[in-house]
């Protein structure tokens, strides 16, 4: 048997699977791409999360672009992270009649079908689509503290605040109300009493600082992402006509805002898991979660959101959710998260400096040995829609590592025009169930009132001359300071020591 047709047998064995599928492509072998050697992922491990790593301009977006049209086929909704904008195109069908997709398809032996998938733009802040919003509750003390970017002291004054809030029923709907507490609680002598009397005396400066850094917060334009109605996890799982919907989130305005969206992500993830009951191990998960830019998330975090995060991805699983996470290398998710990944795509990485040669290093020790390949060569060589591949069976064995030869996305490999995304944003049936805001009583007005009475109540009192009230004189004291009295008593007291005083010259 020659290596090619060991090669083949063996990508056929570790491949196989009794369910369904999804199909990435071909394996390659000395430059030749075999058609023979197909390369796909159980579609029942999907929920054992994954990575897709490469350098940029490498395919990782079509790679992603792969996945979720191929799981709306199997009617598997999904969420996308759109932080570069380039992720639209999946709504449309893509171009059969373009050479470069028809070569590609003609060397891995598939026909090209377009079409395009059910889209649901979202947006956490101007952008247009189903706004997405959350309560400060929601967030929750951890999440809230990293958003602000607080240090421990301070972090661990917002879990007091919140503590106090859930003990005293105040709502923290949005960020008026997180500071209308904080003014309540170091201005406020019946707050400060309150708050010392039960959880301890909070120092003014760090009060201050929180407060300084939830303005700072406003002024990026977190306001609009904090408030009600919140979004409700179940729209995430929609399908149309047997089609699983992509969800979008567009994020191409707060790229510059790393912090908002990680922490979006985390509280939403929270959410996913606290919502969704246990699964298991299904035929197919019942959504699965691609994180772009995922760096973003990983980027300075402590050391208790990462335990956070590796957390989640731990349980997260048995919720029938999977994730994945998109990033140029490896080296970006902790090695804690990344040895729970059980897909990896690893496009093209560079190795033109000391540090990029560690990464490749980093990232062959993550595939399973291969007497075919010599990864650390060849992951540099990858062309562009080329990566090495291993997954799961479904028995949660890893497969043997493939350079693989990626199949064409069904759908556009390029935006929709501004006329087509209004068109589609139109015929949403969630842009109007989110679209207005809901003003409910909650922590800003309860304290407005409490705060208004007794400054009511103050003003009710009659008014009292300043200073201590003077004492009525008694008949003694009267004579006593009266001004010819006092004469009178000066002027005997003179004679009466210069008498004495006489008497005892003569002596």
């Amino acid at each position: 048997m020659s290596l090619k047709e060991k090669f083949i047998q063996e990508i056929q064995s570790n491949y196989q699977y009794k369910g369904d599928k999804i199909i990435l492509g071909k394996a390659k072998l000395d430059g030749e791409v075999l058609t023979d050697a197909e390369i796909s992922v159980a579609l029942k491990t999907m929920n054992r999360h994954g990575l897709i790593a490469g350098a940029t301009g490498t395919g990782k977006t079509k790679t992603l672009q792969i996945l979720a049209e191929q799981l709306s086929l199997k009617g598997v909704p999904s969420l996308l992270m759109d932080i570069k904008g380039d992720l639209s195109g999946i709504a449309a069908s893509g171009n059969g009649d373009d050479k470069g997709i028809q070569e590609r398809q003609k060397l891995i032996g598939e026909t090209y079908t377009p079409s395009g998938s059910p889209v649901e733009l979202l947006s956490l802040s101007g952008e247009n689509g189903v706004r997405l919003r959350a309560t400060v509750s929601e967030f929750g003390p951890i999440l809230f503290s990293k958003i602000l970017e607080l240090n421990d002291t301070q972090s661990s004054i917002i879990s007091i605040i919140f503590k106090y809030c859930d003990d005293k029923n105040l709502p923290l709907v949005d960020l008026e109300d997180m500071r209308k507490v904080l003014q309540y609680v170091s201005e406020n002598a019946e707050g400060k009493q309150e708050l010392n009397s039960t959880y301890g005396a909070i120092a003014p400066a760090s009060l201050g600082t929180i407060l300084r850094k939830i303005v700072a917060l406003e002024q990026q334009g977190a306001t609009q992402f904090f408030g009600e109605p919140s979004f409700e996890v179940s729209d995430l799982m929609r399908t149309k006509d047997g089609k699983g919907v992509v969800n979008v989130i567009r994020l191409t305005d707060i790229q510059n805002k790393p912090s908002l969206f990680s922490t979006f992500m985390l509280s939403l993830l929270a959410e996913v898991y606290e919502t969704l009951p246990e699964a298991g191990d299904g035929d197919k998960p019942k959504l699965v979660i691609f994180i772009d830019e995922a760096h973003l998330i990983f980027k300075e975090a402590s050391k208790s959101l990462l335990d956070q995060i590796e957390t989640m991805v731990k349980l997260i699983r048995s919720k029938g959710v999977g994730l994945y996470f998109c990033t140029q290398v490896p080296g970006d998710v902790p090695d804690a998260v990344l040895s729970q990944l059980g897909l990896k795509i690893q496009h093209a990485l560079r190795g033109f400096t000391a540090k990029d040669r560690k990464q490749i290093e980093k990232a062959v020790e993550n595939y399973p040995i291969s007497t075919y390949y010599k990864a650390d060569e060849v992951i540099t060589q990858l062309g562009i829609g080329e990566a090495f591949v291993t997954a799961l069976n479904e028995k949660g064995i890893p497969t043997a590592l493939a350079h693989t030869y990626m199949r064409s996305p069904n759908s556009r490999m390029d935006v929709l025009s501004d006329s087509e995304i209004n068109s589609l944003i139109n015929q949403s049936e969630l842009v109007s169930k989110y679209k207005n805001d809901i003003d409910k009583e909650s922590a800003y007005e309860i304290l407005s009132k409490k705060m208004e009475r007794a400054q009511e109540s103050v003003s009710s009192q009659p008014k009292r001359v300043a200073g201590r009230p003077k004492k009525e004189k008694s008949t003694l004291e009267t004579i006593l300071t009266d001004s010819t009295t006092k004469s009178f008593l000066r002027t005997a007291g003179n004679l009466l020591i210069r008498g004495i005083f006489g008497k005892l010259m003569k002596k």
